[in-house]
């Protein structure tokens, strides 16, 4: 067989797996998506006003203090013997503990295994409802309710502690009046 032939033999077969995997398969998958979960197959975008601000399953960071500040990101996924870890590690217990965290949560400190869980800990979250009342002068009974209405979880028969979404929670910040 010819070189030309196996090149239009191959080019067949390439052709013929792309309409398979992609308008056989994908797009009626995708079509049923959008029948049955529409917001989580389109992203579950949040917005505010016509501005989306980002999404309800991936974390952001946020730098301000003004705001609930979630998992660290950005950073390679280390092994636990690795001294960049521990180094790492080492760093954001000396920045919270700057901020008036003195004890951490785990996750304060630590990505997560994906690198964009956009939850933290309920523990976590109370940890930095002093910093947040003071930067937005609003009383901790006001961010605790708050925090209590974004608690999400424990799910059923399920041994995950409750979280809370840090850019809704952000977002509602937003939405409070200062004392």
């Amino acid at each position: 067989m010819s070189f030309t032939a196996q090149l239009l033999r191959g080019l067949r077969v390439t052709l013929v797996l792309w309409l398979l995997t992609v308008v056989v398969v994908t797009l009626p998958m995708l079509g049923l998506a959008r029948l049955v979960a529409p917001d989580a197959a389109s992203g579950s975008l949040l917005r505010s006003g016509d501005q989306v601000v980002g999404s309800r399953l991936i974390g952001q960071p946020f730098s301000s203090a003004r705001y609930l500040q979630g998992r660290p990101a950005g950073a390679p996924n280390l092994a636990p013997s690795n001294p960049a870890l521990a180094a790492r590690v080492g760093d954001a217990a000396s920045q919270w503990k700057k901020a008036g965290v003195v004890q951490p949560a785990a996750d304060l400190l630590m990505d997560s295994g994906s690198g964009v869980d956009p939850q933290i800990s309920l523990e976590a979250a109370r940890q930095q409802l002093p910093r947040l009342a003071r930067e937005r002068q609003v009383p901790m009974a006001e961010l605790e309710r708050l925090l209590r209405q974004h608690q999400e979880g424990p799910l059923r028969l399920q041994a995950i502690e409750p979280v809370v979404n840090v850019l809704t929670f952000n977002l509602a910040l937003d939405n409070l009046r200062p004392r």
